[in-house]
């Protein structure tokens, strides 16, 4: 049987690429021949612009294209973040590209955060990258919405955190999906909570703190763990009335965690969502002596 093969078609027109150093005038002057793009996504170039001033830009496939009369086809984000950020950055420029290829540009499935981090052989991938995001937004913005174009954090700022700290995290993911079954708290919410808390503790004893929330066993009524454990469940499910964010579980989770590193305040202590204008409360330091 003869199996016939089709040549590869030679491209149409005379499409060409080349590397460039996109400076903000130029920025300006390539979006100045833009034909028809998609709605300006504010918050994404925010996002790209953050990134390119944290000197995260990275030279990739991904770049600026023009159809064959010089009309901008892709790329406004990328320029304009470029114009935010006032910063030069390498990019792959393309010329010649059909007017028909517009519909089908930017039509993939986005790499997630945990596709970036599939290549660590950590576990847990989901779980992994949602706790490293909400802790770098515990970091950052502590007392904004952790939602919204604002809230956006880069693959490649999640990749950086994890190999900068890949054990505690790797441990604080392992402890939330612990936790979790004994608290009312998301096991993200739990695994934030646990990151931050420790990682300003180092002379705490976490060992008896897991125990005690995994238990409950022999605790006194006004230990801060019990409180914990006894904020209702289903403060967090969707549809309920009653319903927290991840902002206010970490809040709950740290509020307790300082009633317990400082018992003598155990009194004041209050389980419940953040108030309006009340700032995230933040982990007490646990030193060792020198």
């Amino acid at each position: 049987m003869t199996i016939a093969i089709a040549e590869p078609e030679e491209p149409e027109g005379n499409l060409t690429s080349r590397i460039i150093t996109v400076t903000p005038e130029k920025a300006v002057s390539f979006l100045s021949r833009a034909s028809v793009n998609r709605r300006l996504d504010k918050g994404q170039v925010k996002s790209l612009a953050e990134a390119i001033i944290r000197g995260e830009w990275r030279l990739t496939h991904q770049g600026i294209a023009f159809d064959s009369t010089g009309a901008l086809l892709d790329g406004q984000h990328r320029l304009h973040a470029i114009i935010e950020a006032n910063t030069p950055v390498d990019m792959l420029v393309f010329e010649g590209l059909s007017k028909e290829a517009f519909p089908v540009l930017d039509t993939g499935k986005r790499r997630s955060a945990a596709d970036t981090l599939l290549s660590t052989g950590a576990k847990y991938l989901p779980l992994l990258s949602s706790t490293i995001r909400h802790v770098i937004l515990f970091k950052t913005m502590p007392n904004d919405p952790w939602t919204g174009s604002r809230a956006r954090v880069s693959n490649d700022r999640i990749l950086a955190a994890y190999n900068e700290d890949k054990d505690r995290y790797g441990e604080a993911v392992t402890v939330g999906r612990e936790l979790s079954r004994h608290l009312f708290a998301s096991q993200t919410a739990v695994a934030v909570g646990f990151f931050v808390t420790t990682e300003v503790a180092p002379a705490a004893d976490i060992d008896e703190w897991v125990l005690g929330l995994k238990s409950g066993a022999s605790l006194d009524p006004g230990d801060a763990r019990l409180a914990l454990r006894e904020v209702p469940r289903d403060t967090q499910k969707r549809g309920s009335r009653r319903r927290m964010g991840m902002r206010d579980q970490v809040a709950i989770y740290i509020k307790a965690w300082n009633a317990w590193i400082e018992p003598e305040k155990a009194h004041m202590l209050r389980l419940r969502r953040l108030r309006k204008r009340e700032s995230m409360p933040m982990p007490v330091e646990v030193k060792f002596d020198r």
